[in-house]
């Protein structure tokens, strides 16, 4: 039975699923989480405890634990895991990102820096300390622009500025979430800063696949039907196959391969996100792990002998060394809505269920806010109140049956109440 180690946090919402994958193929699948590493294995799934946040101390862990039984491959999901992931994997002699490339493509400088130094379309920008005064910064800026934090993904802490008044607005705005518990909680030193870039305008790609020694197959591209122009930058519905031209997808499969080079990336998932204009196409990121949440539900595979599987069993097949190649993604249209936080406050109900899962076309309406959860809405928030998820014979198809879905869902969300 093959052995796989899979790096995640405890929070992420992906890990059942790919346990389930992982029961399918028969392989065994070997945690290695942020849990509590003071109980003896508190969950009784021989998982390893490990900090993300002391990459070293973690990777050690990780190399202990194969020496008492070797891994045959690795698979990390989430930003953070998949640096741990790359060094486990180097230090193994198990294929891989290397540290380097994983590390870069979390930490959008490193991006940027890397994107520019091998020619491909990147915004003007600039980094500073989180501490910077605002009113400083704006006498050599040119509108609109976007500030962002370095290491935070989900366009969390993403915000536009349109004149020097926002722009100040926008920047204490996200000095405030980076003093905010949780990311303090992360530890790390990238938090304290902040990238300045010019806004790039155009329509918002997302690019799904994996790369098998260097070379791209891209398992999906994705359109973003809303638009995102800002003032934040909440992602809502991805539905593929592209509505895009020929020629676009091509460049942008071109971009993106190009883009995961130059950052260091060679062997394993990547997700990229991009946005096309007359200009050519700029990519934003391509972050060396799987799309996150439940999104992955949204994308089915078939091959020759008419077999389909989701990606997380496509991406442990990959993890142990079976070639990719001959699974291609269902004929029919697919698409997925995150369905966004429409006002900070506690979560009470949802009612209309029923009627959004009946709507045709609509395969499954996940509600993933717990009652009586505090919720928060970007750019501070980092989470949804569920995903619903939609198949019908074409993408526009798709895209109605979600907003339709959308629209008989009815949300009580109370109004917190401060204290003190």
């Amino acid at each position: 039975m093959k052995r796989v180690l899979f790096l995640a946090t405890t929070t992420g919402y992906q890990t059942r699923m790919f346990g389930e994958a992982a029961q399918r193929l028969g392989i065994t699948l070997v945690f290695a989480t942020d849990r509590c590493d003071q109980l003896d294995d508190p969950w009784w799934d021989g998982a390893i405890p490990v900090r993300f946040h002391q990459e070293a101390t973690a990777v050690n862990a990780i190399v202990a634990a194969a020496q008492v039984a070797p891994f045959d491959g690795v698979l990390a999901v989430g930003d953070r895991p998949t640096v741990v992931g790359a060094h486990a994997a180097r230090l193994l002699d198990l294929p891989g990102h290397p540290p380097e490339g994983a590390h870069a493509a979390r930490d959008k400088r490193l991006t940027r820096t890397a994107l520019r130094g091998a020619g491909l379309p990147t915004p003007i920008y600039e980094v500073v300390s989180s501490n910077t005064e605002p009113h400083l910064l704006t006498s050599r800026l040119s509108f609109p622009v976007v500030v962002k934090p370095l290491v935070l993904s989900g366009s969390r802490g993403v915000i536009r500025a349109n004149t020097a008044a926002e722009f100040v607005a926008a920047f204490q705005q996200l000095q405030r979430l980076l003093q905010s518990p949780d990311v303090l909680m992360m530890q790390d030193a990238a938090a304290s800063e902040i990238l300045i870039e010019q806004f790039i305008e155009g329509r918002e790609y997302a690019l799904e696949g994996v790369l098998d020694d260097g070379t791209l197959h891209t398992f999906a591209i994705f359109d973003k039907p809303d638009p995102l122009d800002g003032p934040y930058f909440e992602e809502t519905i991805y539905v593929t196959p592209s509505r895009a031209t020929m020629r676009d997808q091509q460049a942008i499969k071109h971009a993106v391969g190009a883009a995961a080079k130059a950052i260091g990336l060679f062997h394993g998932p990547v997700h990229a996100e991009c946005r096309v204009n007359p200009r050519g196409v700029f990519v934003l990121e391509v972050a060396a792990r799987p799309i996150g949440g439940l999104c992955a539900q949204a994308l089915r595979f078939v091959n020759q002998d008419g077999t389909s599987i989701g990606l997380e069993e496509l991406l442990l097949r990959h993890a142990i060394g079976e070639p990719v190649s001959g699974w291609s993604r269902e004929e029919q249209a697919a698409g997925v809505m995150m369905i966004p936080i429409p006002a900070a406050g506690v979560y009470r109900r949802v009612d209309g269920v029923d009627a959004a899962t009946g709507v045709p076309g609509i395969s499954a309406v996940h509600i993933t806010a717990k009652r009586d959860q505090q919720l928060v809405p970007l750019p501070e928030g980092a989470s949804y109140l569920g995903f619903i998820f939609a198949r019908a014979d074409t993408p526009d198809a798709v895209e109605r049956a979600l907003r339709e879905a959308h629209a008989a869902l009815r949300f009580t969300i109370d109004r917190a109440i401060a204290v003190g």
